[in-house]
């Protein structure tokens, strides 16, 4: 039987490292982000290579939705799926999760909204979606009766042994050494948008430090979306995996 993986993270929170980590595993299959096609097509946003990535996948919600509660591509015994929490819009149906162990990526906020405003001019609570994040943390929440495993993106960096170790446990599979360290370079099954977005990850062959530029001051702006972020980031934060 499959172990399916919902993965749920805002950008600019060592997401795509994490798949990378997973997809190194011998025994696991990858998706990167699946619904980004149907959040394009919905809310009509314009995002780098939009054209390319309606063309990648498919953009209704429910042909999304019923592959990602469906086989794993080559019948993978763990099937990590890489879910933008801000892609799944107020529209889209979630009963598809249930048949996912979900689990939550989490960041700082302040070090959020840094990063993303080098890649953005403008950056937004929406945008980080760690609004959303916290409703489907609370929606797996009040189905199961506990609290679903959180994952502190600095725990990772700091100890990613330790880390790893601890968020296998809490999903039920082994931990692997293999998710430690992987080749540098693009992935057949990193989004076509990875020219985009992935320039940092395609160099990286592990997980490393955070970088000193993400403790910077935020401006006024940047700084007040990342105060508005931060009750629904330490919401989920109290129960945060112990390394």
């Amino acid at each position: 039987m499959t172990v399916r993986i919902a993965m749920w993270s805002g950008p600019r929170n060592i997401s795509t490292a994490m798949m990378r980590a997973f997809e190194n595993r011998a025994d696991c299959a990858v998706s990167d982000e699946p619904f980004y096609a149907a959040f394009l097509a919905t809310t009509g946003l314009e995002h780098p290579m939009r054209a390319e990535v309606l063309a990648a996948q498919p953009t209704d919600w429910r042909a999304v939705a019923e592959a990602m509660a469906g086989p794993a591509p080559g019948g993978a015994a763990v099937w990590y799926q890489k879910h933008m929490c801000h892609h799944m819009l107020p529209g889209f149906g979630l009963d598809w999760t249930d048949a996912c162990t979900n689990a939550f990526l989490i960041r700082d906020p302040a070090a959020v909204v840094a990063s993303y405003a080098r890649k953005h001019d403008a950056v937004s609570l929406d945008a980080i979606g760690v609004v959303r994040q916290c409703e489907l943390f609370e929606r797996v929440a009040d189905r199961t009766g506990k609290a679903p495993a959180v994952l502190e993106s600095a725990d990772v960096l700091a100890d990613p042994r330790a880390a790893l170790a601890a968020l296998c446990e809490a999903l039920a599979i082994p931990f692997s050494e293999s998710m430690l360290a992987w080749p540098a370079g693009r992935r057949e099954s990193d989004g076509v948008w990875a020219p985009a977005w992935y320039d940092v990850v395609e160099r990286s062959t592990g997980f490393d430090r955070p970088a000193p530029r993400d403790r910077a001051p935020l401006p006024a702006g940047a700084a007040r979306v990342a105060d508005a972020a931060r009750p629904y980031y330490e919401r989920m934060a109290r129960h945060a995996l112990a390394a």
